[in-house]
């Protein structure tokens, strides 16, 4: 009982002692300070009307530097590029004196003192006078020390993933950490040596593209588990009935339209091992099978948004829907897989007449024993699933909802219906190298379009196009296309990003989008040209070296180039039709 009591007193001190401190918080509102108040506000744009936040806005009055009320550092604008401040002056200084503005931010030319105009806005109820003062800047880029750092250490990210001298995720994390040292060690020092602050760095990671990666992995991870994709090796064989001819044609139309649905990537990774077993039984070189397999899942991978990953890239951040994908670029694909797909019968046709087709009705009923749905209730659960997400993403402008929680979704409730362990699908599914370079890349590519990179490369395609539309078109494609064939085209796209971005704003008649397109059709077909040129070739390549069957980069080269170059000029002559 005495215990009971002691505690009762303890609660009752405790509740006194924080009441008192609550009252003791509650003050009257400050009286404003005696005064002439001033209000000045505005817009920091770069030439093109685009709002620049984090530029240091400075006033002066009477060549005098004031400082805000209640701040001891510099107005600073905002993300929109807007700023606002307030500034108490002694009474009687306005409007006589005369008021100046200036502002700076590194990587940009500091724009000198520049007279705002006041005007009196009346008087508050203490009797001090109130002013206003708007004025709307515009800054221009300068090249800086900070300029040549990160377009350097962009260059030399492209060159190692290219030369796969490191692996990529490791340089694209190296590449971002090392900008943002320098931002803080020779940036504190000298300001010409800012590149990006850790902020901006963090506000550049495209977390829409991460998480519908992550939901994707995931889907697939679970879907792995029933069998299906094997089952659909064994249904493409069994529907050929021994001809080879018709069994490549039917696993490139297979892959292809896999790839549109989840990604050229992860299908690989799932057809890879099927088909070697397919060219075992049929005593043919695997490659001879793959390659068509993997050229046909980065054109399928073409036709939607989640199908490639230069297309993730681009859908979200040029905010375009699954729908607007398929429209404007599922016929290009569908007709550049067929012919391509008619290109690898005629150029493996010597390899494909040598392939053992012995007792088929044997063959087929040992693939039917050895490739079977193993789960088929969750292989129904999953295919419900993989729909309604596809419906999502089809619908997500209608909703306003971001793909990543259409992906996101899906792939949850499948994994909480399918009863699969949740980290062992995060540790052996969910591929965290390949998030973590985009995480990294996507700093790095921020820190080239803070100092101006970005933008001198798309005023000089601008200036080459001459601000023609048509020009520009083929001009993006076919850079986009030749680049991603010896740049992996998922960093490529990334830096090109903000460049279409601009374009569409200068050229006449590019706000319809095309640019868009022209990027997502050269980028994801130009993937095809070598075996660096997209992720999907270099994990078939290295699979198939796994497993014991190499391939040299002019052979992979000999085998893709030309179809590549095909299926560009087929989507030239799709665009300059289309549009």
């Amino acid at each position: 009982m005495r215990q009971r009591v002691v505690s009762f007193l303890y609660i009752l001190t405790f509740l006194v002692i924080a009441g008192l401190l609550a009252a003791s918080t509650v003050v009257a509102a400050p009286v404003p300070a005696p005064g002439d108040h001033l209000a000045v506000s505005g817009l920091v744009t770069d030439p093109m009307g685009k709002g620049l936040k984090e530029v240091e806005v400075e006033v002066l009055v009477n060549g005098q530097h004031v400082k805000p009320t209640g701040k001891e550092a510099e107005v600073a604008t905002g993300k929109p590029g807007g700023y606002v401040a307030d500034f108490i002056l002694p009474p009687g200084t306005l409007p006589a004196a005369k008021v100046e503005i200036k502002a700076h931010k590194p990587s940009w030319k500091p724009i000198p003192a520049t007279p705002v105009k006041v005007v009196e806005a009346g008087a508050d109820a203490q009797g001090n006078k109130l002013f206003q003062a708007a004025q709307n800047l515009t800054m221009n880029r300068t090249i800086t020390p900070g300029f040549w750092i990160a377009s350097l250490i962009l260059l030399l990210v492209y060159v190692v993933i290219s030369l796969e001298l490191m692996h990529r995720t490791l340089v694209s994390f190296l590449g971002a950490t090392l900008i943002i040292f320098i931002t803080y060690t020779l940036g504190t020092w000298d300001k010409s040596f800012y590149i990006i602050s850790f902020d901006e760095a963090i506000g550049a990671i495209d977390l829409n593209v991460i998480f519908l990666l992550m939901g994707m992995m995931i889907f697939v991870g679970v879907m792995k588990k029933t069998g299906m994709f094997q089952f659909l090796a064994y249904k493409a064989y069994a529907m050929a009935k021994g001809n080879v001819f018709v069994l490549v044609f039917i696993l490139q139309i297979i892959t292809a339209v896999v790839s549109a649905f989840l990604d050229n990537v992860t299908t690989m990774l799932l057809m890879i091992p099927v088909t070697i077993e397919i060219a075992v039984t049929l005593k043919i070189n695997p490659l001879v099978l793959l390659i068509p397999e993997v050229f046909a899942s980065n054109v399928g991978g073409t036709a939607t948004l989640i199908g490639d990953p230069p297309n993730i890239l681009i859908g979200s951040y040029a905010g375009l829907s699954f729908g607007q994908f398929v429209t404007n670029l599922a016929l290009a694909a569908s007709v550049c897989l067929i012919i391509t797909s008619f290109f690898y019968l005629w150029w493996y046709k010597k390899d494909y007449l040598k392939a053992e087709v012995k007792d088929i009705p044997r063959t087929i009923a040992y693939l039917k024993s050895e490739y079977q749905i193993t789960n088929k209730k969750l292989a129904i659960q999953s295919l419900m699933l993989l729909g309604f997400t596809i419906l999502l993403f089809a619908l997500h402008g209608l909703f306003h909802m971001p793909v990543a929680v259409a992906a996101l979704i899906g792939s949850l409730v499948l994994l909480a219906i399918s009863g699969e362990d949740i980290v062992e699908m995060l540790e052996h599914e969910v591929e965290w190298p390949t998030l973590v370079f985009f995480i990294g890349l996507f700093m790095v590519i921020a820190g080239a379009e803070e100092t101006g990179l970005i933008q001198t490369i798309a005023n000089w395609v601008k200036d080459l196009s001459g601000g023609n539309l048509t020009t520009a078109i083929i001009l993006v494609l076919w850079v986009s296309a030749i680049a991603s064939a010896f740049i992996d085209n998922i960093p490529f796209t990334a830096t090109m990003l903000p460049i279409i971005a601009f374009l569409n704003q200068t050229i006449p008649g590019a706000e319809s989008g095309v640019l868009w397109w022209s990027l997502a059709l050269g980028a994801c077909l130009g993937g095809n040209g070598t075996m660096i040129g997209a992720s999907a070739n270099v994990v078939t390549v290295g699979l198939a070296e796994k497993a014991g069957y190499h391939i040299s980069f002019i052979t992979y080269m000999k085998a893709c180039w030309w179809p590549m170059m095909i299926t560009v000029a087929i989507a030239m002559v799709y665009l300059l039709i289309a549009y």
